[in-house]
């Protein structure tokens, strides 16, 4: 028997309501066959006793009863097409979890190849194959398979969800978009659906983007502890070789050792809270893209739609660029420790622990340029902003907001408002200068009070051997000799401002508690030139090593 003559034996086992496989097949008056139950059904939804294929009318309901020899060759046709389902599942798969299953299967359920919405069935090869070759059935509207397909359809109209209501941000059927959403904008499903999907493909890049920055911020934590680790043993090292050599030191190295460990616990604390908070928003971001990558993946326009406004909303979005874990200062500690018990320490011990702390801060070492736009008329700058000295020639310069007036200073163009910054600058032959750093809003006009309360953190020298600390009341130094080059080293976080004497690797002075609310700049001021007996110029020195200042 031929093919053809196969499709017209199969369609006369066929009801012409349900389109299936016929039931309990009963005959009516005309001839016709229907399932028992959908002509009893067609006949109460309609009022009316009417062939549903040749529309002949009944006077009266017509008795129907089960048409024996009918129901025979039904019931024969369907073990026959059972068998031939059988045979040909071996060369399709069963549906594995997370695959959608056909709904026609008995026993092992096959994998759906496709999903009708009219019939609102998944179908696998076999059961699909009316929906291909029956004209009744080709005009079904068929996707590829999907669960929930209840969910395609509109719940108020009972009709397909194809098309996107852009306006609402929604998906409505054709009876929507005509009473529901009346003048709105509509789009098909598919071009929303691609457009979303290429939405998705950028979120997934941001994402990806996010474990990067957060990955890399916890190796720069990491590493940031393990600098503070290492401090932290190099001090408590020199802590004991200074400490340990004096029996009555033994109570300030436990409390030095102390104060040390407490600070490298906090910094430890504190990278891991941070590591477990960027471990958490990585784990949460992994989870998200998985979610996008398997959304972005689907074939199913709907579901992409519904779940595609939850699954944008509310990714982690704190900034990590700026957090850091700042090594606590331990510059000056065991130095201070070292002033209390200066007439029993042996001289060439604290030597080597100056030049020792010297050796640290100056790995902070930034380069620093004098800013013209800044330096007072009377100023001289030479050409690489690295040497001032004062004139007694006063330029012509205009009066701009950063200039100072009329005192002779002038600011470092670099600036500073995190981390730790180190420059020296040479003070050889002159009788008078100031040096430090300053805010960024100090007044530049008028008298200047060299206060830490105004704003700078400065020593200075008057009168050729007067050195003085400028706090709210100036605090003399005993310097003998003087420094012929002062190192300055400022740490913003821990609020520390040092000066050193770098030819005697000695701490001049050091004003700590500071609380830094902007940016620093280096302050420098060559004071007059006083007849010539101060004409020596402020030279900044280059450090071995050196790094930018941040802006």
């Amino acid at each position: 028997m031929s093919a053809s003559s196969n499709l017209r034996c199969e369609d006369q086992f066929l009801c012409s309501i349900c389109l299936d496989v016929f039931t309990d097949p009963v005959t009516t008056p005309c001839g016709h066959n229907f399932c028992k139950t959908c002509i009893s059904q067609h006949w109460d939804t309609n009022g009316r006793h009417q062939c549903p294929m040749c529309n002949r009318v009944f006077k009266r309901r017509p008795e129907v009863d089960i048409n024996t020899l009918f129901s025979e060759m039904v019931a024969q046709f369907r073990r026959e097409a059972q068998q031939k389902a059988s045979s040909s599942s071996s060369d399709q798969q069963a549906a594995k979890p997370g695959e959608v299953p056909c709904d026609v299967c008995t026993g092992t359920r096959l994998k759906a190849l496709k999903s009708c919405l009219v019939c609102q069935t998944s179908y696998c090869q076999t059961h699909l194959e009316p929906h291909l070759t029956k004209e009744a059935l080709k005009r079904h509207q068929l996707i590829e398979a999907v669960e929930n397909l209840e969910g395609r359809m509109c719940t108020k109209h009972d009709k397909h969800l194809e098309l996107f209501c852009k306006t609402d941000q929604t998906c409505v059927c054709m009876l929507c978009s005509v009473l529901d959403h009346k003048n709105h904008e509509f789009v098909p499903l598919r071009e929303e659906y691609e457009g979303k999907k290429a939405e998705l493909g950028k979120t997934e890049a941001e994402i990806q983007q996010m474990i990067q920055k957060r990955q890399l911020k916890i190796q720069e934590v990491t590493e940031s502890v393990k600098m503070s680790k290492d401090a932290a043993d190099r001090q408590k090292a020199e802590g004991v070789q200074v400490l340990a050599a004096l029996k009555e030191s033994e109570r300030r190295l436990k409390e030095l050792i102390k104060e040390i460990e407490d600070k490298q616990e906090t910094t430890e604390k504190q990278a891991e809270g941070l590591i477990k908070d960027l471990e958490q928003e990585i784990s949460e971001l992994m989870e998200r893209s998985s979610e996008v990558e398997q959304l972005s993946r689907s074939e199913n326009h709907l579901h992409l739609l519904q779940s595609f406004s939850s699954l944008k909303a509310a990714p982690p979005t704190k900034d990590w660029t700026e957090v850091r874990v700042r090594p606590p200062s331990y510059e000056g500690t065991v130095v201070r420790a070292a002033a209390q018990l200066e007439r029993t320490m042996w001289k060439p011990m604290k030597k080597k622990l100056f030049e020792a702390e010297l050796k640290r801060v100056q790995q902070y070492a930034v380069d620093v340029t004098l800013d013209p736009h800044t330096a007072h008329p009377a100023l001289i700058l030479s050409d690489d902003g690295k040497q001032v000295y004062h004139s007694d020639v006063r330029k012509k310069l205009p009066d701009n907001p950063e200039r100072f007036s009329p005192c002779p200073c002038v600011l470092g163009e670099q600036s500073s408002s995190l981390g730790r910054f180190y420059f020296e600058v040479q003070v050889k032959g002159k009788t008078d200068w100031t040096l430090g750093v300053a805010r960024d809003s100090i007044n530049r006009k008028g008298g200047i009070p060299l206060r830490p309360q105004d704003g700078f953190w400065t020593v200075i020298l008057k009168n050729g051997n007067e050195y003085k600390a400028c706090t709210e009341y100036a605090v003399p130094l005993c310097l003998h000799p003087g420094p012929e080059k002062v190192g300055v080293f400022v740490d913003y976080e821990e609020g520390l401002v040092s000066f050193y004497d770098v030819g005697a690797a000695a701490l001049i002075y050091s004003f700590t508690g500071c609380s830094f609310t902007q940016k620093l700049h280096p302050f420098f001021s060559p004071n007059p030139n006083d007849g010539g007996k101060n004409s020596a110029p402020l030279i900044i020195c280059p450090v071995n090593q050196t790094e930018s200042i941040n802006d």
